[in-house]
């Protein structure tokens, strides 16, 4: 419980914190992002990414809104039954007031005072950086009455404007080595993304789910960060760690993705079935985290490549696989629209590894009746035909200006 003095202190020190703020290089999610009364408008996505300015570039002119951060350490054990004294010191008028929650799901059953606010018709945005305990109270509670979406580190774009370059080799070459977070790519300071990585197995999985063995946390989240674009399966992640259950590797797993440091995409298959028992891939949130984490991307510039096609496809919200049949194909994508495509990722396409490259990308062109295929890589431009397919080769750096 927390004295209503306090919560006056921090509420208007926040606020202003929150105005003094610079809003930042406009992100390419406010534009999508419409705040409507009775409908709870949730953000999620890891720390650091650039929830806050967000927010910040939401409020806008506004000098009246309701903000409160729940991460604030003088706070620290704020209830649900602290809400009513919230509600006394936040603004009650204007009738159009937006309420903004950083990090609401610090406290156990918010969602229940959403929902009074959202029967009351007002404007109310939530942030997180949780994606399980975000969705599952939102399930419950809010049904029908939030609209959620996710965001990422920087895009390219957001890069370029960031730097004042245009789209070049040169500076996906330095997107690749820096990735998108904000702090770091103004900074360049490396010991932000290292802080970031630790603050997530500590803060976000270890302390959040009570767990005891943090040695095997760290060390398994470095194994995957070491090892993106690579396919594997709990059993074997079980006998590298030597743990008695796969339960132990599948919840680990599970606290990976809700954190948003790691994505898993399974081997696409029409049978569902197939989908779960076939091995997995393993992607991570950021270029620049893994390379300022992990010792083993030197040469290996094609995973880190694959690795921001993927993220660039989870921005534009598709649902994305890997294809193997005889041959392996890097993505398979359905839209937004249900349309199905296949996407060949490759630094350098050769005369040594052409026929590798196209017949991963034929056999899965064949296998969902698809006519045209994408080839990307670091600087190449192509037009290839194929058994009666054909293929498109584009700059990775291109492309990612486009889709």
């Amino acid at each position: 419980m927390i004295l209503k003095e306090t919560l006056a202190e921090v509420s208007i020190t926040q606020h202003e914190k929150l105005l003094g703020t610079s809003p930042g290089i406009i992100r390419e999610k406010l534009n999508t992002l419409k705040i409507t009364p009775g409908i709870a408008l949730v953000i999620s996505g890891i720390r650091r990414c650039g929830k806050s300015t967000l927010l910040r570039q939401m409020v806008g002119n506004q000098k009246k809104f309701n903000y409160l951060n729940f991460e604030d350490m003088r706070i620290f054990g704020f209830e649900v039954s602290d809400f009513p004294k919230l509600n006394e010191i936040f603004y009650s008028k204007p009738e159009n007031i937006i309420y903004f929650f950083d990090e609401l799901q610090n406290v156990k059953d918010w969602e229940r005072y959403i929902r009074v606010l959202t029967d009351k018709r007002k404007k109310v945005v939530i942030t997180g950086s949780n994606a399980s305990m975000l969705s599952r109270e939102l399930g419950t509670k809010l049904t029908g009455r939030h609209l959620h979406y996710e965001l990422f580190p920087f895009s390219y774009n957001e890069f370029l404007i960031l730097k004042n370059k245009k789209a070049a080799l040169s500076t996906l070459e330095e997107y690749i080595l820096k990735g998108g977070f904000p702090e770091f790519l103004k900074s360049g300071n490396e010991l932000i993304l290292q802080e970031l990585f630790n603050d997530i197995i500590t803060r976000d999985i270890i302390v959040r789910h009570g767990l005891r063995n943090d040695k095997i946390v760290k060390d398994l989240a470095l194994y995957l960060l070491s090892n993106i674009g690579k396919e594997f399966t709990y059993n074997s992640l079980k006998k590298i760690y030597n743990l008695g259950s796969v339960n132990t590797i599948i919840s680990l797993m599970g606290y990976f993705e809700d954190s948003y440091l790691l994505f898993t995409i399974p081997q696409f298959d029409y049978s569902y079935k197939k989908q779960l028992v076939n091995p997995k891939k393993v992607y991570a949130i950021d270029t620049g985290l893994i390379n300022k984490n992990t010792v083993s991307f030197s040469q290996d510039k094609g995973r880190l490549l694959e690795n921001l096609v993927f993220l660039q496809l989870k921005r534009h919200g598709d649902e994305v696989y890997y294809f193997r049949q005889k041959k392996e194909c890097d993505f398979i994508v359905r839209d937004n629209n249900k349309k199905m495509s296949a996407i060949q990722v490759c630094y350098k396409l050769t005369e040594e590894n052409k026929e590798r490259e196209m017949a991963g990308l034929i056999e899965a062109l064949e296998y969902l009746d698809i006519d045209n295929g994408l080839i990307l890589t670091v600087a190449q431009e192509d037009e290839l035909e194929y058994k009666n397919k054909k293929i498109k080769v584009l700059p990775s750096w291109q492309w990612l200006t486009i889709y």
